[in-house]
């Protein structure tokens, strides 16, 4: 079962998908998306805001996006934009959201809607967009990840069986 919040995102993509076809404006949007199966299961105030939030930014977005794709923006699906798009905004206008969570959410949205590898394309550039957006956050995020884990809980049978002898 997804949780209401991935559900508010799965349907937030196929609202951004509707919105790049038709330029509905997002309580449009928000009012077909209503009339879907499985709305309900969805956090309603969070769709709402992914969706105002995307489309109210969205030329700040794609200005962000648009150097970091190895296409014309044109060119890019509209499926992958709107994972996109929806990614980008929440790591740079959503700072009380981890951006490790923004881009697997964005990870998760496209292996099950994008193209064929869509997900490694999403997870370079928004890599690149965290990178811009919150460099402390990633640079601190790269630091943890380098430190040594130490080993926790009791030792291994065989290394409590060979005590060293004095």
């Amino acid at each position: 079962m997804r949780s209401p919040r991935r559900r508010a995102r799965e349907l937030a993509v196929q609202g951004l998908y509707e919105w790049q076809l038709t330029g509905a404006g997002a309580a449009e949007v928000g009012s077909h998306l209503a009339e879907l199966e499985g709305y309900g299961a969805a956090d309603e105030a969070f769709l709402k805001a992914e969706l105002a939030g995307v489309i109210g930014e969205a030329d700040a977005l794609r200005a962000r996006l648009e150097p970091l794709v190895d296409r014309k923006w044109a060119e890019v699906s509209p499926v992958e934009k709107a994972i996109l798009l929806l990614g980008a905004w929440e790591i740079a206008c959503v700072p009380e959201m981890p951006y490790r969570v923004a881009i697997n959410e964005a990870i998760e949205l496209a292996k099950r809607y994008g193209g064929t590898d869509g997900h490694k394309y999403v997870n370079g550039i928004l890599d690149r967009v965290a990178e811009a957006a919150r460099p402390d956050e990633v640079a601190a995020g790269r630091e943890t990840e380098r430190k040594p884990r130490q080993a926790s809980g009791p030792r291994s049978r065989a290394a409590s069986r060979t005590k060293a002898k004095p």
